[in-house]
């Protein structure tokens, strides 16, 4: 990174879902390099905090009126609205046998309609000022099947979808959609799979898919969203971009 130059977003006022760990936090931190004004949406208030140089806000983006208070604080506090990165998401590991109809519903809250709320929201902010970049944060089980995804993998295709429906609709009124798909991230997420019943076979599994021999890292996604939110990627909306190591290439 010391080798890039900063300011690719500088001024830009955006709102980074799931922003306490994992993929969000890594992209907080990339947008701030980058001269963003952050401000940090997410439920564990504890790890927030701990987040430097950003505007925190605990909420839950399932929560209608939590979703809504992300993209307001952005407007109360800086005027306008630039960029959402609706990050923030669920992962369990379950087969349709293992899963229940509530691990359903709790994912579905978050992964789903959290993003449809926020991305909402964000639409509502952007028509006042503007235009603006909308990055969504969806996964290989959002365009592939995955084993052990029954729950995970529906609400990410909701992501995907929702991207490029969104994308449509809006692009006229100088509003881009786009979505990343990260394979398998080494996120606090992936470490906690590796002591968790069945979950070093999952991982030796899926780690065997991905062509490059390696999983991915949170920087390397983040680095994926800073050009989807940025002026380079002006001509790009409605784009699915994988960044998994070849795993949709297979």
């Amino acid at each position: 990174m010391a080798n890039q130059v900063a300011g690719r977003l500088a001024d830009r006022v955006c709102v980074i879902t799931g922003a306490a760990s994992g993929i969000g936090r890594a992209t907080a931190e990339r947008f701030l390099w980058e001269g963003a004004h952050v401000i940090a949406a997410d439920l564990d208030e504890e790890r927030l905090a701990t987040l430097e140089g950003v505007v925190p806000v605990v909420g839950d983006v399932s929560r209608e009126e939590d979703a809504r208070r992300m993209i307001a604080t952005a407007v109360d506090r800086f005027g306008w609205l630039d960029v959402l990165v609706a990050n923030a998401g669920v992962i369990p590991l379950l087969s349709v046998t293992e899963a229940e109809g509530r691990d359903f519903d709790r994912v579905m809250a978050v992964d789903g309609r959290g993003m449809f709320l926020t991305c909402k929201y964000a639409i509502e902010a952007m028509l006042v000022s503007g235009g603006g970049s909308i990055v969504c944060t969806s996964s290989i089980s959002g365009v592939a099947g995955q084993a052990r995804q029954a729950v995970y993998g529906p609400a990410k295709f909701v992501a995907t979808g929702l991207t490029k429906h969104l994308a449509v609709e809006w692009a006229e009124h100088g509003i881009r959609v786009n979505a990343v798909a990260p394979g398998t991230i080494e996120t606090e997420r992936v470490v906690a799979a590796r002591v968790e019943p069945g979950g070093p076979e999952y991982l030796e599994e899926v780690l065997r898919a991905h062509p490059m021999g390696r999983f991915g890292s949170p920087e390397e996604v983040a680095a994926a969203i800073l050009f989807l939110a940025s002026d380079e990627a002006s001509f790009v909306t409605g784009a699915i971009l994988p960044v998994d190591g070849g795993y949709l290439a297979r």
